[in-house]
């Protein structure tokens, strides 16, 4: 599980990533790692950048944090986790430090990356739209990595220590939602429901709207603020077993026509003749979306269903891994730009250097141009450019090919992970149809 939060630098942005790097935070800078710069000179690097900006702004750069459950994840794998968020967030288009923070109870990233792209000098846009975007990639890559997550209905907008209070069932409101909840199948009314919250020590405070306190508690908690399940029309609606927890019902439209509904480990099927009759209704629809798809497809095999998952899945993955090469590839020569670039504009004050009679002097006077062409020069030669510098038009040129060669690569990309999530969805259904265990799927032999 990762929580994730996003906020501006308007200023200090030297101090900020001198704080993310403190030695004694990050295993003596074993967890410090960089994009498109040197972790060590990110502040004039980053200053490079946004001196060439297209657009005015007050933001430096962007401090995003990622923060693990405690014991959930190892130092090294935590690390990389936020490499790759950092690596989906800023597309090799932004300069970033990533640190990874061990001195607390629960190990988290900072990503501080610059607010200006250096491929065309525009400034990242921070909404809800993308950050949303983070949340969602961090939550990906956290399932990816076997970490739970955080589900964004329950949770939205909760700070980390009120998530972590909320998930130990510590808060107040998370108590009387037990409480409500496990006395519901227990009682005929909602009156008789409020006298057992009040055998159970909560104090009833009766009015427009039912609030509850606990022993304790400072404040009343008005039922109603627990959600759209707690107020008294829907209680009464779920003791009389009209009603089932939203919470639930989200879970099944998430999972839609995957959903074969067991109605004999359902409470609420044996309480209620109505959601009985739903549960059939909504099987019967089920399994005609099922049968269309295997017409519509032409598959009458069991065999060739799986046989056509594993094609159409290994197909997902070919398009993944050259989606994957063409990003690096474009990531890498968007670096390469950048340094060459860089060294061109400073080379002449280099040069200058050279031939002043105090260098001192000249350094103090001209230190981030020196300190800009020292670091172009050495990642020109880790990668092992040298002699004469390759044409920035030429190389731009190819980017731009590779560009719309990635756009294509994702739409069939997407085109293949949604047929991958369709297939498996109708295979689901047909192994809960006849009743085939998912493990013994592929020995299936029968017609469809």
């Amino acid at each position: 599980m990762a929580v994730t939060k996003i906020k501006p630098i308007k200023s200090t942005l030297s101090k900020a990533l001198d704080y993310i790097q403190n030695p004694a935070k990050t295993d003596e800078k074993i967890l410090v790692s960089s994009f498109g710069c040197s972790y060590e000179t990110a502040d004039i690097e980053f200053g490079f950048t946004l001196s060439q900006a297209m657009e005015k702004g007050n933001n430096l750069a962007h401090h995003l944090i990622q923060s693990f459950a405690p014991g959930e994840v190892e130092y090294e794998k935590a690390h990389e986790i936020g490499r790759q968020l950092a690596d989906a967030v800023t597309k090799g288009q932004h300069e970033y430090v990533l640190t990874t923070h061990i001195d607390k109870g629960h190990i988290h990233n900072h990503i501080i990356f610059c607010a200006v792209n250096f491929v065309d000098h525009h400034k990242y846009n921070s909404n809800k739209r993308t950050y949303y975007n983070i949340r969602n990639t961090s939550d990906r890559l956290c399932r990816e990595n076997g970490l739970s997550v955080v589900e964004p209905s329950e949770n939205k907008g909760k700070h980390y220590a009120e998530y972590q209070a909320d998930r130990a069932g510590k808060s107040w409101k998370s108590k009387l939602k037990i409480a409500v909840d496990t006395l519901i199948p227990q009682v005929s009314s909602f009156e008789e429901l409020l006298q057992r919250l009040q055998a159970a020590g909560y104090e009833i405070k009766r009015g427009k709207y039912i609030s509850c306190r606990a022993q304790g508690q400072e404040r009343f908690t008005r039922l109603k603020t627990l959600g759209a399940d707690y107020t008294e029309e829907a209680i009464t609606e779920r003791i009389n077993g009209k009603r089932t927890r939203a919470a639930k019902a989200s879970k099944i439209e998430q999972r839609g026509v995957s959903l074969i509904i067991d109605i004999e480990n359902s409470i609420k099927a044996q309480q209620s003749r109505g959601y009985e009759q739903w549960a059939k209704i909504h099987n019967l629809k089920q399994a005609a979306k099922t049968v269309n798809f295997l017409t519509e497809n032409k598959i009458e095999q069991y065999t060739d269903l799986v046989a056509r998952i594993d094609e159409i899945t290994a197909a997902s993955e070919q398009a993944a891994e050259a989606l994957k090469n063409v990003e690096r590839r474009l990531a890498d020569m968007a670096v390469l730009i950048k340094n060459i670039t860089t060294y061109q504009k400073t080379k002449p004050v280099y040069e200058a250097y050279k031939k002043a009679k105090n260098k001192e002097q000249f350094r103090a006077a001209h230190e981030s141009d020196l300190i800009l062409y020292e670091a172009a020069a050495k990642a020109l030669r880790a990668a092992n450019v040298g002699g004469k510098l390759p044409s920035v038009a030429a190389l731009q040129a190819e980017y731009a090919k590779l560009t719309e060669q990635k756009e294509a690569l994702y739409a069939d990309y997407g085109k293949l992970k949604k047929q991958v999530k369709e297939y498996d969805t109708m295979k689901r259904n047909i192994d809960s149809f006849l009743k085939t265990p998912r493990g013994q799927a592929k020995k299936k032999e029968t017609m469809l």
